[in-house]
C-alpha cells in the first residue's frame, strides 16, 4: 500500500531519466483544470523563512588548498565539507540534494501545520490537512493497531485454490493495492500520442533479483526472511508458524526473481517494457490469469492490445498460480499486504518497517521523525496537491524567468555541438537536430493543475486516507488508458529536488524545489549558475541522446533514426565511458557498474560540456571577474563539484551500486570534468595527472 504498483512506478524509472538518485513520483491536485502562471495566493498560507534550514552555497573557503585539484578534484572541493558534516541519523546520505530536500520538507511542514489547523479547509488544503492531522495522531493510530486490515486479512485467509487467488488479486488491484506486478498507463512506444496499458514485472520485496542469488548479498536475504517472519508474527501468526511461512515466502520470491529482469537490463534496454499483445494472446500465455477478465475487473474496456512486458515473468507467475500451494500464496499475500501498510499502522509495524528497510538495507541510524514520515505519505498520496500549496509560498516568478533564458542558451549551445560532430553523418545529424528542435521545457510547476475532486479524506483514520488516495490515484491512472497523452502532465511534484527528461514526450522538466543553491541562485554570477543549473539543463537535454533516449525520435516514438555506421561510432564512444566508470571503486572490492550508469554518465558529460559552451557564449566580450582569486572557468567547475557534495552509508551505497542507474556522487563530481580539456586548462593540469584522461581514454560523445 505504501507503493501503489502502477506501471509508471516501474516504467517511469526507465523512461524518466532523472538527475539524482530518487525515482520519479506521481501525484496531483487542484483547481479543476485551471491553467495559470505563478499561482496567486488564494488563502492565508504563509512561510516563515527564518525557520527553514540554510541552503548550500558554493564558497571559496570550502576549498582544501592542501589538496591538488588535478589529482583529486572531489577532495579539493568537498573534502573539508565532508570532514565537517555527518550524515543525520534519520538519513542514509547527506549532501547538496539532501539539504535541499530537507528544506523542501521544512516548507511543507509549515504548510501542513496550517492546513491541519484549519478544520474548515476545503479542496486541496482539506486533503493535506486531513492526511497530516490523522497521521500525527499517534495515539489513535496505535489504538487501532492492525484492525484497519482485518477485512483484507480475512479475505486472504479464505483463499483455497487458483481461482480464488486470481480473484483476490483482481480485487486487490481494483482497490489500487496491487503489488505482484505493475499495471497502468503509459504512451505507446510506437504512437507516443496515445496511452495504452502496460503490465510489468513486480512482486519482490528486495531491490533487485540479485539479492536472492548473489553471494555478497546473502546477509540481506537472511535479514529479509527474519523481517518477513516478524511482520507475519505482528499480524497475528504464531511465531513458529511465522518462521516457517517466512521461509516459504522467500522461496516464492526467489522463484519470481529467477524469472525477473535485473536493474541493469531494465535500465539499459527500455524496449523490454514494450511487448504489444491482444488480450486473447495474453490469455493464452497465462491461462490461469485471464487478462480479459482482469481488464473488466478494473472497470476497463478490454483493449485491442496492451503491453505484456517481460512475458517470461508473467508466464512463470501463471505457473505459480497453478502449482504453488494455497497456504504459501496466503503467507505471501498476507506478508505484503501488511508490509505495504506498515508505515501507516501502529508503532510496532512502523518500527519493524524502519528496522529492515531503513537500518538494515540503508544503514540509517534512526527512524525519521513522525512528521517527516507523514509528509512522505502526503507526497505519495497527494503530492501535486501539496505542490500547488508549495509554489504559492516558495517559488518566486523571477526564478522562472531567469531559468527560461538559461534553457534557451543551453539549447543554442547543444545545437552547435551537434552540428560540429565529426563522427556523425549528415542524415543522422539532421534527425538529431529535428529532435533538438522539438524539445519542450517545463519549469517550476505544471501549467494545469490536476483535479482532486472525488478524493474523500477525513479526520477519522490515517490509513483510511492512505487507502482512499491509493484507490483514487489508481483509478485516475486507469482513466488515461486508450486516451490521448496529456502533455501538460508532470512526472514529478514541484517540491521534488530533482529534474528529468521524458523521451516519449521529448520534454525536460525542472521542479521548483531544485531551483535553489547550489544549483541556481539569482544573485550568483554566471559561472556558478552555469556550473550548477546550467549543467543540469544540459544533462536533461543530453538524455535525449543517451543510449536509451536516442532510441526515440522527435515525436517521442521508438524509431531507429541512426545509420548503422553512426550507431557503431556512438557505441564505440559509450563503451569508453563504461570502462571509465567500471574503474571507480565505490567500496572495497565493489566497483561502479559502468553499464548500469551509462545513461546518466553520458548526460553528465554532455551536459557539462554544453553548459561550459553556453557560459562562454553568454559572457562573450565581458572581462573575467576574478572572484576570490578564482577565474570564471574555475568557478564553473567548482560549483559542478559542489552539486555532487555527498556522504552516504556503506549499506546504502551498496544498494545504490547494485540497483541505481546513477553512479555515487563522488564519481559524478570527477567523471565528466576529467574528460574535458577546458578543466585541465582551468586548473593548469598536466598530462598524467589523475584528472586528465589520456587522449586514447578521453571520452567525447556529444
Amino acid at each position: 500500500m505504501s507503493k501503489p504498483n502502477f506501471a509508471p512506478t516501474a516504467l517511469a524509472v526507465a523512461l524518466l531519466s532523472t538527475l539524482a538518485l530518487g525515482a520519479c513520483q506521481k501525484g496531483g491536485d487542484a483547481a479543476p483544470g485551471t491553467a495559470q502562471a505563478a499561482p496567486a495566493a488564494q488563502n492565508a498560507l504563509h512561510l516563515d523563512e527564518a525557520k527553514l534550514p540554510p541552503v548550500n552555497h558554493f564558497a571559496a573557503t570550502d576549498l582544501d588548498k592542501a589538496k591538488n585539484a588535478c589529482a583529486d578534484f572531489g577532495a579539493y572541493v568537498n573534502g573539508k565539507w565532508q570532514a565537517a558534516n555527518e550524515i543525520p541519523g534519520d538519513r542514509s546520505s547527506w549532501g547538496a540534494f539532501d539539504m535541499l530536500a530537507e528544506r523542501s520538507l521544512a516548507v511543507r511542514h509549515q504548510l501542513a501545520d496550517q492546513a491541519a489547523a484549519d478544520a474548515r479547509a476545503t479542496g486541496i488544503e482539506k486533503i493535506v490537512g486531513d492526511f497530516y492531522a490523522t497521521g500525527m495522531d499517534a495515539a489513535k493510530v496505535n489504538a487501532q493497531g492492525i484492525a484497519p486490515l482485518k477485512d483484507r486479512l480475512a479475505s486472504i485467509d479464505a483463499l483455497t485454490d487458483t481461482a480464488s487467488i486470481a480473484g483476490w488479486l483482481r480485487a486487490s488491484y481494483a482497490r489500487g493495492e496491487g503489488f505482484l506486478f505493475g499495471f497502468g498507463p503509459e504512451a505507446d512506444f510506437k504512437n507516443s500520442a496515445m496511452n495504452i496499458a502496460y503490465a510489468t514485472q513486480g512482486g519482490l520485496g528486495l531491490p533487485d533479483r540479485g539479492y536472492y542469488f548473489d553471494k555478497d548479498k546473502q546477509d540481506k536475504l537472511a535479514a529479509y526472511q527474519a523481517h518477513v517472519a516478524k511482520v507475519l508474527e505482528l499480524s497475528g501468526v504464531p511465531a513458529a508458524d511465522a518462521a516457517r511461512q517466512a521461509k516459504d515466502v522467500v522461496a516464492f520470491e526467489t522463484r519470481l526473481a529467477k524469472a525477473s529482469k535485473s536493474s541493469e537490463e531494465l535500465s539499459r534496454d527500455v524496449s523490454l517494457y514494450y511487448n504489444p499483445v491482444t488480450p486473447a494472446q495474453a490469455d493464452q500465455l497465462t491461462p490461469h490469469f485471464a487478462w480479459t477478465t482482469f481488464f473488466q475487473s478494473q472497470g476497463l474496456a478490454v483493449p485491442a492490445t496492451f503491453s505484456l512486458a517481460m512475458p517470461a515473468f508473467h508466464q512463470e507467475l501463471d505457473r505459480m498460480l497453478a502449482d504453488v500451494p494455497a497456504p504459501t500464496w496466503k503467507a505471501y499475500l498476507r506478508f505484503h499486504t501488511v508490509d505495504e501498510a506498515s508505515p501507516y499502522l501502529s508503532d510496532a509495524f512502523a518500527d519493524e518497517n524502519y528496522a529492515f528497510y531503513g537500518k538494515v538495507m540503508r544503514g540509517q541510524k534512526e527512524q525519521k521523525a513522525r512528521w517527516k514520515r507523514v509528509l512522505g505519505a502526503i507526497e505519495s498520496g497527494a503530492g501535486e496537491a501539496f505542490g500547488q500549496m508549495y509554489v504559492q509560498v516558495a517559488f518566486p516568478a523571477e526564478s522562472k524567468q531567469r531559468m527560461e533564458q538559461l534553457v534557451q542558451n543551453l539549447r543554442t549551445a547543444l545545437k552547435a555541438r551537434i552540428e560540429k560532430l565529426d563522427w556523425m553523418s549528415p542524415d543522422t545529424k539532421a534527425k538529431g537536430i529535428a529532435k533538438w528542435d522539438s524539445f519542450t521545457p517545463k519549469i517550476g510547476y505544471p501549467s494545469k493543475w490536476r483535479d482532486w475532486t472525488g478524493l474523500k479524506t477525513a479526520r477519522d483514520s490515517y490509513i483510511a486516507n492512505v487507502l482512499a488516495a491509493n484507490a483514487f490515484n489508481y483509478q485516475w491512472e486507469l482513466s488515461k488508458i486508450g486516451k490521448p497523452v496529456d502533455r501538460t502532465e508532470w512526472g514529478m511534484t514541484p517540491q521534488t529536488v530533482n529534474a528529468y527528461y521524458n523521451p516519449m514526450r521529448n520534454e525536460i522538466v525542472f521542479p521548483a524545489a531544485i531551483l535553489q543553491p547550489p544549483f541556481f541562485d539569482p544573485k550568483a554570477d554566471d559561472a556558478v549558475n552555469y556550473g550548477g543549473i546550467g549543467a543540469v539543463i544540459g544533462h536533461e537535454m543530453t538524455h535525449g541522446y543517451d543510449d536509451q533516449g536516442s532510441r526515440f525520435d522527435a515525436a517521442g516514438n521508438m524509431v531507429n533514426w541512426w545509420t548503422d555506421a553512426d550507431a557503431k561510432a556512438f557505441a564505440a564512444r559509450t563503451d569508453k565511458l563504461i570502462r571509465q566508470f567500471n574503474g571507480y571503486e565505490a567500496l572495497p572490492g565493489i566497483k561502479v557498474n559502468g553499464k548500469l550508469t551509462l545513461g546518466e554518465n553520458i548526460a553528465d558529460l554532455g551536459g557539462l560540456a554544453t553548459a561550459y559552451d553556453a557560459m562562454h557564449a553568454a559572457t562573450a566580450g565581458k572581462p573575467d571577474p576574478i572572484t576570490d582569486g578564482l577565474s570564471r572557468d574555475q568557478r564553473f567547475f567548482l560549483n559542478w563539484a559542489t552539486v555532487w557534495r555527498d556522504k552516504m552509508t556503506p549499506d546504502y551505497k551498496k544498494v545504490l551500486v547494485a540497483t541505481n542507474p546513477h553512479a555515487p556522487a563522488e564519481f559524478r563530481a570527477i567523471g565528466a570534468p576529467s574528460n574535458l580539456p577546458a578543466f585541465a586548462s582551468a586548473f593548469q593540469c598536466k598530462a598524467g595527472d589523475p584528472m586528465v584522461r589520456a587522449d586514447d581514454g578521453r571520452v567525447v560523445i556529444w
